[in-house]
């Protein structure tokens, strides 16, 4: 099994932190998987709905710990990447900003 396209979709909140899309083997899609912050660092949840006694079932999960592991260690990697990719981002537009600010400065000085 092969991990071939990871979708991260980020959101501003306590706990929950990224909404994920994974595709196995350019074959099969599982949407809708959670990067949760908790007590001891971020983790990966599957997609659940809640069943009638009001507790949550996952719909899709790995069945053995390589496999849970495994994908795990994929998704929390891509989410830290897109985490460091968006926080340079947002210095380089404050930095643009910033520089423009300074130049419009300049102008009104002159």
């Amino acid at each position: 099994m092969e991990i071939t396209d990871v979708k991260i979709f980020l959101r501003e909140s306590n706990q929950l932190k990224a909404f994920v899309n994974m595709v196995i083997d350019d074959a099969f899609i599982v949407r809708n998987i959670k990067v949760i912050e908790g007590e001891n660092g971020l983790f990966v949840a599957m997609p659940s709905r809640r069943v009638s006694s009001g507790e949550y079932r996952d719909i899709a999960h790995p069945i053995n710990t390589e496999t849970r592991n495994m994908i795990e260690q994929v998704i929390i990697s891509k989410y830290k990447e897109m985490l460091k990719d968006a926080l340079s981002n947002a210095d380089k537009k404050r930095e643009v900003k910033k520089e423009t600010e300074e130049k419009e400065e300049d102008i009104t000085e002159e």
